[in-house]
């Protein structure tokens, strides 16, 4: 019995959930980077060169192998996906319609794939460490920006999240929502120097 006559017995899913080869916004993706590249960097906030240089660094954390159960889904649908999610902030529901993939398994996708790009990526954000790096910065403020003696732009976002069992109000904050707070300094040609998540 071949593969797909297996996969047809063991699982019951969507119709179009199985043709997400043909629905899956990584189509679009493809002809976009041919025809339309300043929309391809649009959809992604990045071009087709540093999205498969990212794929390269993170397909060996987010591969999967195909076990005859389910054609798994690749490691460029993946990362495209948790990119589009962490771009736009829909939800699982409405990336259920861009991806064809469920909800459910955009879920454990998205997890996955951020923490492949966070360990993939981690000894790219250096907080300097001398004297020297430091003025390096404060000159780039002035001179790009005429903002002088700037050592850093300091930012930070809150990230609503679901209310975790027991925290009572530890994580409530004004807006009268649950989540952790992303703080980040950026130097004057907007790249992380440092970043922290995770404070209430």
């Amino acid at each position: 019995m071949n593969k797909t006559k297996n996969r047809k017995k063991r699982f019951w899913m969507k119709e179009w959930f199985k043709k997400k080869n043909t629905f899956t916004h990584h189509n679009l993706l493809n002809e976009l980077m041919l025809s339309s590249p300043s929309d391809y960097k649009n959809y992604l906030h990045m071009d087709h060169l540093t999205f498969s240089n990212l794929l390269k660094m993170v397909t060996p954390m987010i591969e999967k192998q195909d076990t005859g159960m389910t054609e798994p889904i690749s490691s460029a649908q993946r990362l495209s996906c948790t990119l589009r999610y962490l771009v736009t902030g829909a939800n699982f529901e409405e990336l259920k319609f861009m991806t064809a993939i469920a909800p459910q398994t955009i879920g454990k996708i998205i997890i996955e794939t951020c923490e492949a790009i966070t360990t993939a990526l981690k000894d790219n954000i250096k907080i300097p460490a001398s004297e020297e790096e430091w003025k390096i910065i404060s000159e780039d403020f002035g001179s790009k920006w005429n903002f002088h003696h700037c050592l850093g732009a300091i930012d930070g976002k809150h990230i609503e999240i679901i209310k975790p069992q027991e925290s009572g109000s530890y994580i409530f904050n004004y807006k009268h929502t649950f989540s952790i707070v992303l703080m980040a300094i950026a130097n004057s040609n907007y790249e992380f120097i440092m970043v922290d998540i995770g404070a209430n």
